[in-house]
């Protein structure tokens, strides 16, 4: 898939309490690329309006229809609200981890091979939401402190048994 580009509109998935772009069933079959019916790439670049673009995922609505959501600081920057058409385009999301990858982590990797390791016997999803927490905080200096304390914290489980909950040190 190059590129596909399709008209929707935002509502709310008022369970979840978040704003979303619907992508229909036919949508999501044209992303399918010949792969077994009902599996299809998930990470996607979303682009909307053609204003902003960002690195998303697909997650499943109901009757084989889609959803990608919005962020509320996303619909202020585009001047949207609920029941707003708007022009999705989605890509292949082509990236290992879905996210830019964090320098401060890769320095970590470089002085400790064992947490690179541990890291990538992840699960890609628990790969991303690391990537993401560590990516929050603005400060170089902050953003290693928390790769630092993430990849220690990882360290510390029980090879195969590593929780969200064990790697921010909540246990």
């Amino acid at each position: 898939m190059n590129s596909v580009h399709f008209n929707s509109s935002i509502d709310l998935l008022t369970s979840l309490k978040l704003h979303y772009v619907l992508i229909p069933s036919s949508i999501l079959a044209s992303l399918n690329n010949g792969e077994e019916k009902g599996k299809f790439n998930q990470r996607v670049i979303i682009r909307i309006n053609d204003a902003i673009e960002w690195q998303g995922g697909i997650v499943a609505l109901r009757d084989g229809d889609g959803y990608i959501a919005v962020s509320h600081a996303r619909m202020k920057q585009l001047k949207i609200e609920r029941y707003d058409e708007v022009n999705v385009q989605l890509s292949k999301d082509n990236s290992e981890f879905g996210h830019e990858f964090p320098a401060e982590l890769r320095e970590v990797f470089k002085q400790d091979p064992e947490a690179e390791q541990r890291f990538r016997d992840m699960s890609p999803g628990k790969q991303r939401t690391i990537i993401y927490y560590i990516l929050q905080v603005k400060s170089s200096e902050k953003r290693a402190e928390r790769s630092w304390f993430f990849m220690n914290n990882l360290k510390l489980l029980p090879k195969g048994k590593e929780t969200m909950r064990g790697i921010f040190g909540k246990d």
